[in-house]
C-alpha cells in the first residue's frame, strides 16, 4: 500500500520530525496523515482516544510512513515534559510542532464559571505554551516551524466568550513567539479554520443543522471545510517552502468571516 500523493510534492517534509498534538481524530489526524505522506516522521499525541491513535499510526506505517502514538493529557502540566522527551528519544530532534489539541464548551455569560474558564484555558493556552516551551528546547538546531491551530472564533462568537478568548490568546501567543523565536530560525504561525466537518462538529449537532446551512450560505466558496483543507495548509507551513512566512494568521475558511 502506498500513499496517494495526488500529484503533490511527496517529499517536501522528508527527514523532518513532527509532533502533532490532539492527533487521534479530526484536523489533527488529517495533519498527521498529510505530514507522513510527505515524508515526515510523525508523533501522534492523544489524550484518551488510544484506539483511534493506534489505528492512525498503523495506517501510516502500513502505507510506508513512520509514526508513533504518544499519550499525554495536555491539561496536566506534568505530562508535557515526558511527552516531548519521549518523542525526541524515539524520533530525534523535532522540526515541526503542531499545537492542535484543544477543547471547547459554549455557554452564555450567565453560565460561565471558573471551571468552565480553566478547563479551556488550561488546554488551549497553557497547554499550548508549555508544549511549545518543551518542544523548542528539543528542536533541531537548524530551526523549524510551530503551527498553532487557532480558530475564526478568535474574533468572537455568541455563547463562546471563553472559547473565543482562548483562541484570541493563541493568536497573540503566535505573534509574540514569532518574534521571540525568529532568531532561533523557528517560525510560528496560526491557522484559523472556519467550520470544519470533524467528529466534534458532528457530536455537537452542527452537521446538517441550521448553523451549517447558514455557514455555507455565508461562505463565498459555498461549503464548510474538511480536515484535509487544514492539513494542506499545515503541510505548507511545516515545509521549507514557507521559510519566509512567520508571525501570520492564516484564515482557512473559504472566505467566511464572523
Amino acid at each position: 500500500m502506498a500513499f496517494d500523493t495526488g500529484g503533490k510534492n511527496m517529499s517536501n517534509l522528508q527527514g523532518k520530525v513532527a509532533l502533532v498534538t490532539g492527533a487521534s481524530k479530526g484536523i489533527g489526524a488529517a495533519i498527521a496523515r498529510e505530514f507522513a505522506s510527505r515524508g515526515a516522521a510523525v508523533a501522534v499525541n492523544y489524550s484518551g482516544s488510544k484506539a483511534a491513535a493506534e489505528k492512525l499510526v498503523a495506517e501510516i506505517n502500513t502505507a510506508g510512513g513512520k509514526a508513533i502514538a504518544v499519550q499525554a493529557d495536555l491539561s496536566n502540566p506534568d505530562a508535557i515534559g515526558p511527552l516531548v522527551q519521549s518523542v525526541a528519544a524515539q524520533l530525534g530532534p523535532i522540526d515541526v510542532l503542531v499545537n492542535n489539541a484543544g477543547v471547547y464548551d459554549f455557554a452564555p455569560l450567565e453560565l460561565v464559571t471558573p471551571e468552565h474558564f480553566h478547563r479551556q484555558f488550561n488546554v488551549n493556552v497553557l497547554g499550548l505554551l508549555l508544549t511549545t516551551k518543551e518542544a523548542v528546547a528539543r528542536f533541531n538546531p537548524r530551526g523549524g516551524s510551530v503551527i498553532n491551530i487557532s480558530s475564526m472564533a478568535a474574533e468572537g462568537l455568541p455563547n463562546g466568550a471563553v472559547y473565543s478568548a482562548t483562541k484570541g490568546a493563541v493568536d497573540s501567543v503566535s505573534a509574540a513567539l514569532a518574534q521571540e523565536l525568529g532568531p532561533k530560525k523557528i517560525r510560528v504561525n496560526s491557522v484559523n479554520p472556519g467550520p470544519v466537518i470533524t467528529e466534534g462538529f458532528q457530536s455537537m449537532g452542527f452537521a446538517a443543522s441550521e448553523f451549517e446551512k447558514q455557514a455555507i450560505a455565508r461562505t463565498p466558496l459555498g461549503r464548510v471545510g474538511q480536515p484535509q483543507d487544514i492539513a494542506s495548509i499545515a503541510a505548507f507551513l511545516a515545509s521549507d517552502e514557507s521559510g519566509w512566512v512567520n508571525g501570520q494568521i492564516i484564515h482557512a475558511s473559504g472566505g467566511l468571516r464572523p
